[in-house]
């Protein structure tokens, strides 16, 4: 099920971070019951997640910024990176 795994970093002043389990975890927590596309998604330790085949990594890093930037974990100027591990 979850045949994919990724790192999941952001960038604030210059610097890569992987994001905290917390974070991930919150979203993945969040799309569980809202959105069915991300719910084969587990965060598996900071920075790290694994995914099935079905999850569009481009759609999945765009909703966790949205949702990062929400919450206030993210600031204007940060980015957000997710790509195959």
């Amino acid at each position: 099920m979850f045949s994919r795994k990724i790192r999941v970093e952001f960038e604030r002043n210059g610097k890569r971070q992987a994001c905290p389990l917390k974070w991930l975890d919150n979203f993945s927590m969040r799309n569980f019951t809202n959105a069915t596309i991300f719910d084969d998604t587990l965060p598996v330790g900071d920075g790290e997640m694994e995914i099935g085949q079905r999850v569009p990594l481009d759609q999945l890093k765009a909703a966790m910024e949205d949702w990062f930037r929400r919450k206030g974990y993210l600031g204007a100027e940060d980015q957000l990176f997710a790509e195959a591990a």
